[in-house]
């Protein structure tokens, strides 16, 4: 299995964009790359080997596997929406109807005042009803109908 250098300078261009990446290994069959940023050398090993036509190790891989480089996690800025976020007060279940099949407390883009249900947490068998403690226009909901919900957990945007 031949690895172009090209392939191998796409590893390193991609070792400079992410700088939170510092070091790169690939070890394929008999081919393995190193690469790591500051002042650790850059090593490229190959050391081909000739398989016997009666066995050859790669006959179940495919040929055209191209070197897989780790993705480095990429920090996403905050997506929070902007507005006044109502959080749950305990642990439980959220639910966004009084009971299944009825229409939902909330929906995006209705508006709420102060003390209009937006939704229900379920503990220990109790249903307790959350109020919104903003009025205004309701942006965007958080949390899925049925959904497990820690405390302190923002369920719905309101602005």
């Amino acid at each position: 299995m031949a690895y172009k250098i090209e392939q191998i300078e796409a590893l390193m261009k991609l070792l400079e964009q992410h700088e939170t990446v510092t070091e790169l290994k690939i070890n394929d069959g008999d081919f393995s790359v190193s690469l790591s940023r500051g002042s650790a050398p850059v090593s490229i090993q190959m050391q081909p080997t000739q398989p016997q036509p009666s066995q050859s190790p790669h006959s179940h891989h495919s040929h055209h596997s191209e070197p897989v480089a780790p993705t480095p996690p990429t920090l996403i800025p905050s997506s929070e929406p902007q507005g006044h976020i109502v959080k749950s007060p305990m642990v439980g279940t959220f639910y966004l109807a009084p009971a299944p099949g009825s229409p939902r407390f909330i929906e995006v883009g209705k508006s709420v005042k102060v003390g209009d249900p937006i939704g229900i947490v379920e503990a220990m068998k109790m249903m307790n009803q959350i109020e919104s403690d903003k009025a205004g226009v309701v942006k965007a909901i958080l949390v899925e109908d049925g959904k497990p919900v820690e405390y302190d957990q923002p369920l719905v945007v309101i602005e």
